[in-house]
């Protein structure tokens, strides 16, 4: 027996064309789940879609900050699938802003796309989520509990990811649904390497330095989304998964 095997198991990933959704889709797919990716970069995903072993999974390229097409779309991707056992939420951004640069437009942006989207999109595939169970995991950040410079509006994001899936937890617990999230510290993703201590070397040295492991690797986080995808975890719901190197150790 393995408990953390995907066999029989459908799986929605967002974020799925690059970082840490690419890393989660195919070690999913490794581990036997049937998989539908989405992403709004369709080259990048058709990419992902190449570096799977199965071909029975599906892709959706989408944006998914667009409400009026995502209540019209996921209905019709969704049609000839029975059931969903796992959602993984990966899309997001990250921003950098010292606290003096605060504008309202900005933080409504990251909220739209951190917060919004992962919530909204969840109460679109509800009805199609097993009724003998399913999970359903928010990629959080560290910062939603460790403080940084000029990540207040990042963090605010991600602290209510965190918060959110922890009630989403306790709402639908009596139906099955497992909801955590993850919160990784600096992973090495497309995402990071425009990263402003990526730009200094000095810069890049002290912000390493705070990682007693190193900065991490998407397939660190993919491999924790598999064990909340599985049967493994079972008894694990309403919790957060912190994953940095000992960066918050300290």
């Amino acid at each position: 027996m393995n408990p953390f095997t995907l066999k029989g198991k459908t799986v929605l990933i967002t974020g799925a064309s690059s970082g840490i959704g690419e890393a989660t889709a195919i070690a999913c797919d490794q581990l036997g789940a049937r998989l539908l990716i989405l992403g709004r970069n369709e080259e990048r995903l058709l990419g992902t879609l190449k570096k799977l072993s199965a071909n029975d999974h599906r892709t959706l390229t989408i944006d998914l900050t667009d409400f009026e097409s995502l209540e019209k779309e996921i209905p019709v991707f969704l049609k000839e699938v029975n059931s969903i056992e796992g959602i993984v939420h990966a899309a997001g951004i990250t921003s950098t802003y010292p606290f003096k640069l605060f504008k309202p437009t900005q933080l409504d942006t990251i909220l739209k796309v951190n917060v919004q989207t992962a919530f909204y999109l969840t109460k679109l595939v509800l009805t199609k989520l097993n009724k003998q169970g399913a999970s359903i995991i928010f990629i959080s950040s560290i910062m939603a509990s460790v403080g940084e410079k000029a990540k207040t509006m990042y963090a605010m994001s991600k602290g209510a990811v965190s918060a959110g899936a922890k009630s989403l937890a306790i709402e639908y617990a009596s139906r099955n649904v497992r909801v955590n999230s993850i919160a990784p510290g600096i992973v090495n993703t497309p995402m990071t390497a425009n990263a402003t201590y990526k730009k200094n070397e000095t810069l890049h040295a002290e912000t390493l330095a705070q990682y007693p492991l190193g900065f991490g690797n998407p397939e660190d986080i993919a491999y924790s989304c598999v064990y909340l995808l599985s049967d493994a975890s079972k008894w694990v719901t309403g919790t957060e998964i912190v994953i940095d190197g000992g960066y918050s150790a300290k």
